[in-house]
Formats: C-alpha cells, sequence, structure tokens
C-alpha cells in the first residue's frame, strides 16, 4: 500500500493528537477540539 506525503502527515497528525490526549491533562474545552480533529483526520484517511 502506498501513501502520499499529505496522508503520511495527516497520519502523524492523528498520532500526535492521540497521544496529546493520553499523556497530556487537556482543559475540557482543548479536549473536545482536539477530539474533532481526531474525528476528521479519521473521516479524511478512512479509518472509522
Amino acid at each position: 500500500m502506498k501513501i502520499d506525503c499529505r496522508e503520511h502527515r495527516k497520519t502523524m497528525q492523528l498520532l500526535g493528537l492521540r497521544l496529546l490526549l493520553e499523556k497530556g491533562n487537556p482543559s475540557p474545552e482543548k479536549q473536545k477540539e482536539i477530539e474533532k480533529r481526531i474525528h476528521l483526520l479519521e473521516k479524511e484517511l478512512k479509518i472509522d
């Protein structure tokens, strides 16, 4: 399976956001923002 640079970048963003939620302690507002971004990236990468 080949992926292009954009897909790789989105995958790395997704990983970083998931780690931020797991290891960090964001405020409820920030957590909702991060979760929205994660959902959007998963949809774009068809990971749902």
